[in-house]
């Protein structure tokens, strides 16, 4: 019986909390808006959404370096990324936004907002902050192509051209190592073929040496005793 009492006790307890709460908010002003007759921001009173708001993505290309960290952390993988390297011949000598020399050419950065489901996670992913939510909210399209952005810089064209740059610089590459590899065999080729025939080669005789010449000293002549008859 008593814990019958404790339990009954403890709903209308709960129940009074809920309807305390309820009643505190009745008779507030609404928070909610009739969008799209009315805008959010004018009804925030600021022409700003706020900081933390995680709206459509934007990506400062000159502060992109081509790791695909973002796409890599994108849980619906709505992020398609390809880069090409920069060519050491090429003319346009690409920086970066602090000065560094670019090494990959962004060649492709597509996001499908159509599959983004505004995680965030990309953004944090970046290692140079590069990809950003901003404040837009209001890019709807009747086409679902609309909602595929291309960041990219560079046009078709310039991909194409950027990519013979790349395959004229690895076919160099490769005929120069060809090149010092055919030098390399011909010069071990030579050598072998000296040794062999330094190896097949008579061995001369070794040189006789001549003996000294032996000087003979004069005797000195004994006179024979004469006969005393």
């Amino acid at each position: 019986m008593a814990n019958f009492v404790k339990e009954v006790t403890q709903g209308l307890g709960t129940i009074l909390t809920g309807m305390k709460i309820t009643c505190k908010n009745f008779f507030n002003s609404n928070v909610t808006v009739q969008y799209p007759d009315v805008d959010p921001k004018e009804k925030a009173g600021s022409s700003f959404m706020p900081e933390n708001a995680r709206n459509r993505l934007f990506v400062i290309m000159p502060k992109c370096t081509g790791c695909k960290s973002c796409e890599r952390a994108c849980p619906v993988k709505c992020i398609s990324i390809e880069t090409t390297k920069v060519a050491a011949h090429d003319p346009d000598k690409p920086t970066m936004e602090d000065g560094k020399r670019r090494v990959m050419w962004l060649s492709k950065f597509d996001i499908d907002f159509s599959k983004c489901c505004f995680c965030g996670l990309c953004t944090i992913a970046c290692p140079t902050s590069a990809i950003v939510h901003t404040g837009e909210f209001e890019y709807s399209e009747e086409n679902v192509e609309g909602l595929r952005y291309h960041f990219s810089p560079l046009s078709a064209e310039q991909v194409a051209e950027k990519k013979r740059l790349l395959a004229e610089e690895a076919k160099m590459k490769a005929e120069k190592a060809a090149a010092e590899k055919a030098a390399k065999e011909k010069a071990e080729a030579e050598q072998a073929a000296q040794e062999q025939a330094q190896a097949a080669a008579p061995a001369e005789p070794a040189p006789v040496a001549e003996p000294a010449p032996v000087k003979i000293e004069d005797t000195p002549k004994t006179e024979e005793p004469k006969d005393n008859a």
